[in-house]
Order: structure tokens, then C-alpha cells, then sequence
């Protein structure tokens, strides 16, 4: 069972996604922004960051910068519909940060974190 930090502005993807992540047995512990989720990141340690891009506030490559600084073992994967647009804003990444652009099913995610998490 992999230990799940998932950001995701959008109530109804969380959701989702928490759903389909809980059923494939992982443990999911789900925030609506960013400065939640990094103070989770700074009280727990996480094997997977899943993080939307794009949030106000605190937006998702931030939040794995300093996530991947507090842990540098933890795996990230980006879920967007701006990938090219915010990955281009010139934020450095943290190394081996896989991104899965949005639309997608929900199977691919779970198939992408099980594939990161195999790596």
C-alpha cells in the first residue's frame, strides 16, 4: 500500500481521485490547496505526492519543490490540463517528476502511480 499526499483544487476530481486510489488499496490523505498539503508534507512522510499544477495559492511545483526538500525519496506526479503552459513558467521541477495531463481516466492514474512506485 503506498502512503498518498494528493493537492487537487477541484472538489469533484479530488474526489475522484481519492476514490479510485482508495479502492486500488492506497492510503490517500487528500487537500483542496497547497498550503494545507505542504504542512501535511511537514507533519508525515509520504511515499507519492499527486499534485494538480495549476491551484491558487501555493501552486503544485512549488509544493513539490519544498516537499521533494522535506523528503527526497518521496515520488511526484503532476496531474494537469496546463501541463505545457505551467511547466514552461520556468520553476525548476523536482527531478524524475512524472506529469499526467488531463483528461484521463481514472485507471491511468492509478496505473501511473503504480508504475512510479515500481520504479
Amino acid at each position: 500500500m503506498t502512503k498518498i499526499l494528493l493537492a487537487e483544487d477541484d472538489d469533484s476530481m479530488r474526489a475522484f481521485l481519492a476514490a479510485a486510489l482508495r479502492r486500488a488499496s492506497h492510503e490517500v490523505q487528500d487537500y483542496a490547496d497547497g498550503e494545507t498539503a505542504l504542512a501535511a508534507l511537514e507533519r508525515e512522510v509520504f511515499d507519492l505526492l499527486l499534485t494538480d499544477i495549476v491551484m491558487p495559492g501555493l501552486d503544485g511545483i512549488e509544493l513539490a519543490r519544498r516537499g521533494a526538500e522535506l523528503d527526497p525519496a518521496m515520488k511526484i506526479v503532476f496531474i494537469t490540463g496546463f501541463a505545457a503552459v505551467a511547466l514552461s513558467s520556468g520553476s525548476p521541477t523536482p527531478a524524475g517528476a512524472k506529469v499526467l495531463s488531463k483528461p484521463f481516466h481514472l485507471r491511468e492514474i492509478v496505473e501511473e502511480v503504480d508504475k512510479v512506485m515500481a520504479a
